[in-house]
């Protein structure tokens, strides 16, 4: 089975939860964040049956060795705390509280065309293409690299 359709398989399967668990509804995820009101923790038991299966795929996927549909295993090697992680998240965060989508509900809630859900994923994909541009843009300027700065001034 080519890629392709395994990833569609999964965008389908994961789209579908966010149906079901009525993640996909802007009340719902509102009402989460909303600890001082009308809190709902519905959204804390969707996460946390969703972390739940993803530890125990997690666990599967590092005992079974090579991947059945890809040539090798792709983890994240990288674990430090960096500005672009850290303000990445804020602008999620700010976005995700003002709107109460994220990008995979917003991508599901599309298919009803309405306009608040159409901005906000043009708004979202406008961000994505502009950070490319700018980390391409970064990383295509000579000079120092952040690590040799920090390198040459730890003294």
């Amino acid at each position: 089975m080519p890629l392709v359709l395994v990833s569609f398989a999964c965008g389908l399967i994961f789209g579908a939860g966010l149906l079901i668990s009525g993640m996909t509804q802007t009340g719902k995820v509102l009402g989460f964040l909303d600890i001082f009101g009308a809190w709902d923790a519905t959204l804390a038991f969707v996460m946390a049956g969703a972390v739940a299966v993803a530890s125990m795929g997690f666990a599967l996927a590092e005992r079974r060795g090579a991947p059945v549909f890809a040539a090798e295993s792709l983890w994240p090697t990288r674990k430090d705390i960096d500005a672009p992680l850290v303000t990445g998240a804020v602008l999620f965060g700010i976005g995700w509280g003002l709107v109460g989508l994220c990008p995979g509900p917003a991508l599901v809630n599309l298919a009803g065309l309405g306009l608040p859900v159409i901005v906000f994923v043009a708004a979202m994909a406008a961000g994505m293409i502009g950070q490319d541009m700018w980390s391409k843009q970064k990383a295509a300027k000579p000079g120092l690299s952040e690590t040799a700065i920090a390198t040459s001034t730890d003294g």
